[in-house]
């Protein structure tokens, strides 16, 4: 079917030429787009201009429909003209193959031409309020280049806040000392721990080792920011997170520590390939556009355009994607499990009412927000849901709607960031969102036509990138129908996996480069506290005091994000349990029993400075946020109730020397 009788003109023009309405704004905008989609395979004429030249088509039939005139001669009107205008474009080829072979495509298709085509003021309204001013194609030069800042910048906060601790934590002195958890795994499983457990750390398990992944991943993150070779640098930063977030073990078990490997891997496939940083291609085109007059085809321009492509590599529209999805994977999973987690709290909207105080770590913006009315804390977590659940979906939308999602996930991260401690989890969810924010919406206007020299990609593309390109094409082919599964399974927590899934993800799992979220899906509504107390006779006890956690109930709620204090945040999980469920904390008590310097390093303060204690014991107390007038009455931050002893009183006597 077509939509309206093919005819033929006897003067056609040497190029494919697309013929519209100069008077209509909506046909003005679009044609604008695809005259960019096209890239000068396909000409564009208003009928005002170009009608005479065809006295075969009358003009009232150009003024109903837009006409492609081919080279040969042959004509299309309506929808059947866009299609076959834009099948010049690789990517758009399955339109015109749609309306020639799907049975009612043309059909729809063509009512639909007819409907905007008599509702074109409608048209117009709708696409400046999804589109604004500009329907072309976005380009994201600006937001991959400030992505890749932030990255850097996360992996410099988790590099350096790792690297003061790393001692402590698994240091030979530590409280779970790698060299000997390696082994100890090697002794189980033989070589095939190797591939278990992908760390550089087999090579090399010594405290200097892990000093150098950690100092090297530092050099690493400053040389990203810098953006020197930014491909590079993100593979090495891979490598070295992963080897230290293995050798880490229980203290690099959170959703940030995967999230920012699955991001990092991810950006391999988005940054330039390139070792010193340039200056933009629409920084150039830009410049050189400002002092000329906004066409494009200016001699002057055309110089910037030409030099500006030769600086700045193409965005890789893959590579974008397969972040954008894993934003929209990380956001969606986040909110639907909540849901389906079976806790009542999401559902009656009360979940704010213990999130507050019961959180891991609280911030004293978080005990002024547990002040909140209740009818605001409950408003709280409906916003929560709607950003969470719903604005996820707008990450595909036309730009208003995108930007509009992008601006509230990130006041969603900026409200958790002051209200809770959670390192640097909300920088990189901000910084997945920059992806979202095109050229256009932080240039001026007067720069909108050098912007678009710079939306093609340079032809005869360099080796690098196209080896990049089909790598892309490969991890989401391998990855994506994971990622699917695993929202599924978000909607539906019993679904058991397909098997050919499960062989799959079973090998990447170890690489972590394909993960699920879902943060607090079943809310904690007490906060019970170890406090671990020492004693050099057995009779007077002092307590141990942690640098950020709940302890004395007249320190205020500190913040330290986007550092994390990983010791602070496990004694939050231990205390969900028993000690004999947490098997380091077992071994914290004999390091502390030891003395280890390393160890109480971690630690605010040391009761025992000069000689360790006696004896150790661990006491349950059940901690809550102080009332507005308690605080005043108390000059106290929390208040807290002893229940009972967590672990029995351990003497020096009963812990051998390693």
């Amino acid at each position: 079917m077509t939509g309206e009788r093919r005819q033929h003109v006897s003067n056609p023009p040497p190029k494919p030429l697309l013929i519209w309405d100069g008077e209509c704004d909506f046909c003005r905008l679009w044609i604008e787009r695809w005259r960019e989609i096209t890239a000068g395979k396909v000409e564009y004429a208003t009928y005002q201009q170009a009608a005479h030249q065809f006295p075969e088509i009358p003009v009232e039939q150009f003024k109903r429909a837009m006409a492609l005139i081919e080279p040969g001669g042959e004509t299309f009107f309506a929808a059947e003209a866009v299609y076959r205008s834009l099948r010049y474009r690789s990517s758009r080829r399955w339109l015109a193959w749609s309306y020639d072979h799907v049975p009612g495509f043309a059909v729809i298709s063509e009512i639909a031409y007819k409907f905007i085509a008599r509702h074109r003021g409608l048209g117009s309204t709708f696409t400046r309020l999804l589109w604004g001013k500009d329907v072309r194609p976005p380009i994201y030069f600006w937001a991959r280049r400030w992505f890749l800042r932030a990255l850097g910048l996360t992996y410099l906060i988790a590099f350096a806040s790792l690297w003061v601790q790393m001692d402590g934590l698994v240091g030979s002195n530590g409280v779970s000392p790698l060299n000997q958890f390696l082994p100890a795994v090697y002794e189980r499983f033989g070589p095939t721990a190797y591939s278990l457990l992908f760390t550089l750390c087999w090579v090399d398990s010594s405290n200097g080792f892990l000093h150098f992944l950690s100092g090297g991943g530092v050099v690493l993150s400053l040389l990203l920011i810098l953006g020197i070779a930014p491909a590079l640098s993100l593979v090495v930063l891979f490598v070295f997170y992963l080897s230290l977030t293995i050798a880490g073990q229980t203290f690099l078990s959170f959703q940030w520590d995967i999230l920012l490997l699955e991001t990092g891997f991810l950006s391999i496939f988005l940054a330039p390939w390139r070792l010193w940083p340039r200056r933009s291609s629409v920084e150039a085109a830009v410049s050189a556009a400002s002092n000329f007059p906004p066409a494009g085809d200016t001699p002057a321009a055309t110089v910037a355009t030409t030099q500006s492509r030769q600086q700045e590599p193409p965005v890789s529209r893959a590579g974008l994607f397969l972040l954008k999805f894993l934003l929209f994977k990380l956001m969606l999973m986040s909110g639907v499990v909540k849901l389906t987690s079976g806790d009542d709290c999401w559902w009656n909207l009360t979940a704010l009412d213990y999130h507050y105080w019961s959180q891991p770590l609280p911030t004293v913006f978080g005990w002024w927000a547990d002040k909140s009315p209740e009818w605001f804390k409950h408003f709280s977590v409906a916003f929560c849901l709607v950003v969470e659940i719903i604005a996820p979906f707008f990450i595909w939308a036309p730009r208003r709607p995108r930007l509009i999602a992008a601006g509230l996930m990130i006041f969603l991260q900026i409200v958790i960031a002051l209200t809770g401690n959670y390192c640097f989890f909300n920088l990189l969810t901000i910084a997945l969102c920059l992806l979202l924010i095109d050229n256009s919406v932080v240039r001026a206007p007067q720069s909108r036509e050098a912007l678009r020299h710079t939306r093609r990609a340079p032809r005869g593309r360099a080796l690098p990138d196209q080896l990049r390109s089909y790598a892309t094409i490969a991890v989401i082919i391998l990855t994506l129908p994971i990622n699917v599964w695993l929202i599924f399974t978000a909607f539906r927590p019993d679904a058991d996996w397909p098997r050919p899934l499960v062989a799959i993800y079973g090998r990447l799992q170890s690489f972590r480069i394909v993960n699920g979220y879902g943060l607090f899906r079943v809310m904690t509504k007490d906060r019970d506290e170890i406090v671990i107390e020492g004693s050099a006779d057995g009779i007077d006890w002092l307590p141990y005091e942690f640098k950020w956690k709940p302890g004395d109930v007249m320190r205020a709620p500190g913040w330290c994000a986007p550092h994390q204090p990983r010791l602070d945040w496990q004694m939050w999980f231990a205390a969900l349990g028993s000690y004999r469920e947490n098997p380091w904390f077992g071994r914290l008590i004999v390091r502390l029993l030891q003395g280890s310097r390393d160890v109480n390093q971690l630690l605010a303060k040391n009761p025992f400075p000069h000689d360790p204690p006696r004896y150790l014991r661990a006491m349950f107390y059940r901690y809550r946020f102080t009332t507005l007038r308690e605080r005043r009455e108390t000059g106290a931050w929390w208040k807290r109730e002893q229940l009972r002893e967590y672990l029995p009183t351990v003497s020096a006597d009963q812990v051998r020397q390693p």
